[in-house]
């Protein structure tokens, strides 16, 4: 397929038309990144991404006259968009080329979105077996070499996805392989932007698992490498403050995250991954209310954990309970007994639609206070109480 001559094509009706590409991908319900990759002709578009670029520029069939100059590898007239996960991972087992890699990165999209969207819905376990799926067909060979470098690419992202849901669910060993898995492939590829992300995630996971130090050094070489986008390095340097303040080095800790945030306020959008759209003042604010925590300054802690669950302070996530058990446990430590009162009972209506292993185990720590609390109101330890039945409750039960 001539495919610069359609990319060039399809850039010119959008830019006449004064559409972006990231606008026409969320209205076509497809990957941004490969969407890009195809108008900057560095693959080749699928049947059905040609015609539902016809029907969006209304141009009578002359993307498909463009497409159809050479004969396009076989496409699965199933593997456009199907609601299902196990369906896509179906498809996952049937497509070669082109239709491959958006099989893929199709896969990795729902999954992010039925993460975020639906909290009480683990997605470790499909994510898990989709890139099994890939890693299979990977190691024989089955797939289309033209097309070899983008599905490492998008396998990379899956890969990713997957290590990022594992430690969540708190499979610590499995998430590690994953990531190695992403990183590989982010590197056979050339994908730059899916190794940092997979290098964060794992400088978080070794955090999480209190090994600050190994964080640090994962957050620094990046950060000492190439040049970093404004988002991507406030990333980093969150990343860089967590290692600091768990390595007892609170002052150094605090410049770290006072440069991310100036980065945040400072920088824009263009050239950022699409997968930075997180990385917000509101985020910072819960890192660096976090960081507080751990450094046991939580008069202030309270103060920034508050700004970050204000109503429309930050982007909409699944994971909005696991800042609201931060506050809940300040708030405990000093003794602020009615505010802890209402902060529990929003963890109460909250909990059964929780599946997050990381955020229920810290749900749990708050709970469990209720053995510890010296003057506390009977009616906040009656809180808690219910909170614990909550969280032992058979999310299967109706």
């Amino acid at each position: 397929m001539g495919s610069g001559e359609f990319s060039q094509r399809v850039r010119d009706m959008l830019r006449d038309r004064d559409m972006s590409v990231r606008a026409v991908a969320r209205h076509l319900n497809y990957d941004h990144a490969y969407l890009s990759r195809v108008l900057c002709g560095k693959q080749q578009p699928s049947t059905q991404l040609v015609t539902a670029l016809d029907t969006l520029l209304e141009t009578d069939g002359e993307l498909a006259a463009i497409a159809a100059r050479v004969a396009p590898p076989p496409v699965s007239p199933e593997a456009a968009e199907s609601p299902a996960i196990t369906d896509r991972i179906l498809r996952l087992n049937e497509a070669r080329g082109a239709d491959f890699v958006h099989a893929i990165r199709e896969t990795s999209r729902r999954l992010v979105v039925l993460d975020n969207e639906l909290s009480g819905v683990s997605i470790a376990e499909p994510a898990g077996r989709a890139f099994k799926v890939v890693h299979r067909r990977l190691g024989v060979g089955d797939y289309d070499p033209r097309y070899e470098r983008d599905i490492q690419s998008a396998a990379a992202e899956l890969a990713e996805v997957a290590g990022w849901a594992l430690w969540d669910a708190e499979r610590d060993d499995s998430a590690q392989r994953f990531n190695y898995e992403a990183l590989f492939l982010a590197k056979l590829s050339g994908d730059r932007s899916i190794e940092l992300l997979t290098l964060q995630n794992m400088a978080m996971q070794s955090e999480w698992r209190g090994r600050n130090q190994e964080a640090l050094s994962i957050a620094r070489s990046v950060l000492n490498g190439r040049r970093l986008s404004p988002r991507v390095e406030a990333m980093f340097r969150i990343r860089e403050a967590k290692g600091l303040v768990g390595t007892g080095r609170t002052s150094d800790a605090m410049e770290s995250l006072q440069r991310a945030r100036s980065l945040i306020e400072d920088g824009n959008d263009v050239g950022e991954p699409d997968w930075t759209w997180w990385v917000t003042s509101g985020e910072i604010d819960r890192q660096w209310g976090h960081t507080l925590q751990i450094a046991g300054e939580v008069e202030n802690a309270i103060e920034l954990l508050l700004q970050s669950v204000q109503p429309g302070r930050d982007v909409t996530t699944g994971y909005s309970s696991e800042r609201v058990a931060r506050l809940a446990q300040c708030l405990l430590d000093v003794s602020a007994w009615r505010d802890a009162e209402d902060v529990v009972r929003s963890l109460v209506t909250a909990a059964p639609g929780i599946s997050s292993g990381r955020t229920l185990r810290l749900i749990g720590h708050v709970a469990e206070q209720r053995e510890r609390l010296n003057g506390a109101p009977t009616s906040l330890t009656d809180t808690l109480e219910h909170l614990t039945e909550k969280l032992d409750e058979d999310p299967f039960t109706l």
